[in-house]
């Protein structure tokens, strides 16, 4: 809960993107050119892994015939809100056909469509935030018609079917004064600005598989697709945009004005005035195409963004950029840009600001940059350009404007090209940093699918589901893909998912461990372990949440053992750690309430996420939180949760952490000891907002050297946000660690003139070889520290509300 205000070649695009959107892909932008079949986004063999006790054969190919829907269309839907008022009457699957939707581009499907996003008693306006009414809203093949906004309700997941994409087309007559096609935060009519939703907490939504679609509305009326102010555990995935495309178009792709995100990727936009309009706290975006919109990217605020492969094609200007902040956050402007690898195109301005920055105002940092007529690399509004391009072909290596610091020394600031960024070939592919979207199946058919309901296990909040669940994954493993039906599947022992295995969650279905085994602080326990030690196969997770039910002081909730030879074979999408906060849990307001200070039963976990030595994995998307409020009531009341560690790598890599999060925990929130060939792209941190009362590790937890935890001086009285020690080859590109409370008090630490929430959030050892690229904190007094010792002054890296560093190497 924060406080404020590609390249083109088909063999890199099929990486991420569904085929089903190359298809639509290749047919409006490369004519002439074949696409070839994904190899990324499918299964993998499993090396060296037995098959399940009810498989003969390893799972293969996909074996869905041609003009088959998407499975996910067919199967027998039996998931259920655990703790909703009526679970045995409410559905979280919602077919839009079944409430009416023709599909048949003709018909208005509006109100049909509404139907299913709102039936069953939703949260809406006036409910604040709720997890007791989760759903997914389906679009089966076909077009549908929509003349109004439809309101994305909290806790939904959209999915089209990814074999063939649907299209949501808005009518000619659509409303002008609708914000979007479809809408995550509506304002509400008459409500001075009033949202549904708190734009900081507004978590748990996805829109996938879809085209989306404005041109049939005039152009010079603003038509967007997508109103997207989120924060974290929401994502926009596999989606294409069609935008009008005539002279003075006012359409744009992403509208964005506020939240605390998030992750957005394979997106494929067309035509529009401005492709992604956005302005939110943090964000991370990978494999994006962006073909004839005026502006690729605008830009109104942040502290921090990532762009991992983006491409632009055909634009004015490509990311037209807000700069400029005030200290008191009355007029914040972008803070901070991180871009890497870029394939940018027949587009007279790359990266314009909107005005000179000889200060620390407005962070770039530009990495493996292809350009091609690009006349202006870098430039302002004014017309100065910084840095020149050049009609024919330039790649930019690495270039920035901001503050560089190299171990202890301050370098001061530099606008210019600096030494390449070190990126370990293990992360890469094709020289360009991996990245690989949620695997959807989209080739397999129902033959290939269980259900674990079809299995005796129950998901209904009450039921041990430990036996049942287990029988599950070790008859199944490396045979069939294991849909896990939305619920709350309690476990009272390890559950031991074996490499091989293939999950597909349905609305962030929760596997929450509870019981006596799970409450020993001085006997730590997996909740969930992925692979035994020492495995090596394939392990895929997509849509599941990993959980606790308190108190279980002793959880290790995921223990990721799993090791892949193949690059993203191992991995985890749109999935996260919650803990607390939530109907169902025992760690709510009502158990534990705002400076309830060492209450015994509100300890949630001894270690969320511990990739172990020999693991490796790619990790998009995901969050580790330890619950700040509580979902279920009204404003989201406080509540003071435990938890003492957040993710432990010990994995010598490959590993990806793209557009990751972890919050509140006591000690560390992302710990890398004796690590290895990392990818960190933008890590977000918050430190626990009753801290320092009392201050790390207390209270319950201490400092263990045998889980490589850190210690803690007389000053460092918060915790870690980052802390690195004895690791090699550590790339950090973009990071938000912020502190905004010190007490539950933000009033008198986190001011213009005075930044003391916090003494210090990273900490490095001369041991390690890292390099942090934008850098963004709030609220900590030094921003980076090496072996215990500050490096770095918040004072001298003030971009408005946040600090900045645009540069740390280690040597």
């Amino acid at each position: 809960m924060s406080r404020a205000g590609p390249s083109i070649s088909r063999n890199w695009l099929v990486g991420g993107i569904g085929f089903a959107a190359l298809r639509i892909f290749a047919l409006c932008f490369l004519p002439g050119q074949t696409v070839v079949e994904e190899t990324n986004g499918g299964p993998q063999q499993a090396t060296g892994v037995a098959l399940g006790s009810q498989c003969s054969v390893p799972l293969g190919d996909g074996s869905a015939a041609q003009n088959e829907p998407y499975w996910l269309e067919k199967m027998k839907h039996q998931g259920l809100s655990a703790y909703n008022k009526d679970p045995s009457s409410y559905n979280t699957f919602r077919n839009v056909k079944d409430f009416g939707a023709k599909g048949d581009g003709v018909t208005d499907d509006t109100e049909a469509i509404l139907r299913a996003m709102w039936t069953g008693d939703r949260c809406g306006m006036n409910c604040g935030s709720s997890t007791t009414s989760p759903a997914t809203v389906y679009f089966p093949q076909g077009t549908y018609l929509v003349s109004d906004s439809i309101p994305v309700l909290y806790y939904t997941e959209i999915v089209g079917d990814a074999r063939e994409l649907p299209a949501i087309i808005a009518a000619a007559n659509f409303n002008p004064t609708a914000l979007a096609i479809f809408d995550a935060d509506p304002y509400i009519p008459g409500g001075w600005g009033a949202q549904y939703y708190v734009n900081q907490n507004n978590f748990f939504r996805a829109i996938k598989n879809l085209v989306i679609d404005t041109t049939r509305v005039p152009p010079h009326v603003v038509a967007t697709c997508i109103h997207w102010q989120v924060s974290q555990a929401t994502s926009l995935y596999n989606i294409v945009f069609k935008l009008s495309s005539t002279p003075g178009t006012q359409h744009r792709g992403v509208q964005m004005e506020n939240g605390s995100g998030g992750f957005m990727g394979d997106l494929i936009i067309s035509g529009g005035n401005i492709g992604l309009d956005v302005g939110n706290q943090q964000f991370t975006v990978r494999n994006v195409t962006i073909d004839g919109s005026k502006t690729g990217v605008k830009m109104t605020w942040n502290w921090g963004w990532n762009f991992q492969g983006i491409t632009i094609r055909n634009a004015k200007v490509g990311f037209d950029v807000k700069t400029g902040s005030n200290a008191d956050d009355s007029d914040q402007g972008v803070g901070g840009v991180a871009i890497m690898d870029g394939i940018v195109s027949d587009t007279p301005v790359f990266y314009r600001s909107s005005r000179s920055s000889t200060n620390l105002q407005g962070s770039i940092v530009l990495n493996n940059i292809k350009l091609t007529n690009v006349q202006s690399v870098v430039a302002v509004l004014d017309g100065e350009t910084i840095l020149r391009g050049s009609e024919s072909d330039v790649t930019i290596d690495t270039w920035v404007q901001g503050n560089i610091y190299v171990g202890r020394e301050r370098r001061g600031f530099h606008k210019g090209t600096t030494s390449s960024i070190p990126r370990d070939p293990s992360l890469l592919d094709n020289g360009r940093m991996f990245g690989k979207g949620r695997p959807t199946y989209a080739d397999y058919d129902m033959t290939q699918i269980v259900s674990v309901k079809d299995h005796g296990v129950q998901g209904d909040g009450r039921t041990d589901d430990t036996l049942a669940l287990q029988a599950v994954f070790d008859k199944f493993a490396d045979c069939k893909i294991i849909f896990v039906d939305a619920g709350t599947y309690l476990v009272t022992d390890t559950l031991k998912i074996p490499a091989g295995v293939r999950i597909f969650g349905e609305a962030w279905a929760v596997i929450a461990g509870t019981g006596s085994k799970f409450d020993d602080v001085h006997h730590p326990r997996a909740v969930v372990q992925v692979g035994d030690p020492g495995s090596e196969g394939v392990a895929e997770i997509g849509g599941v949440i990993f959980s606790t039910r308190g108190p279980t002081a002793g959880a290790i909730v995921l223990e990721w053992n799993i090791r892949s030879n193949q690059k993203g074979g191992a991995g985890l999408w749109d999935s996260y750690v919650r803990l607390g906060g939530t109907a169902g849990s025992q760690l709510q307001v009502a158990e534990c309430p705002k400076n309830a200070v060492g209450n015994r039963n509100c300890f949630a976990a001894f270690l969320a996420v511990h990739l172990t030595p020999r693991s490796n994995g790619y990790f998009e998307g995901t969050w580790i939180w330890l619950a700040d409020h509580d979902f279920e009531t009204l404003h989201g009341d406080q509540t003071t949760i435990y938890s003492a560690r957040g993710l432990l790598s010990e994995s010598q890599g490959p590993v990806w952490l793209v557009g990751t999060g972890s919050e509140h925990h006591i000690l560390v929130n992302y710990n890398l000891a004796g690590a290895a060939n990392h990818y960190l792209g933008l890590p977000q941190t918050e430190s626990p907002y009753f801290q320092p009362n009392p201050p790390p590790p207390g209270p319950l937890y201490t400092s263990l050297s045998e889980w490589k935890d850190p210690t803690f001086s007389g000053g460092q009285k918060a915790a870690w946000g980052l802390h690195i020690t004895k690791s090699r080859n550590i790339l950090v590109f973009g990071a938000g660690l912020y502190s905004f409370f010190a007490n539950y008090d933000s009033t008198t630490c986190n001011r213009p003139d005075r930044i003391s929430c916090q003494e210090e959030v990273l900490h490095v050892d001369r041991e390690s070889s890292i390099s942090i690229y934008s850098l963004a904190t709030v609220g900590v007094v030094h921003p980076l520290s090496v072996d215990d010792t500050p490096v770095i002054n918040a004072v001298d890296n003030r971009n408005g509300f946040a600090q900045t560093v645009t540069v740390w190497k280690s040597s």
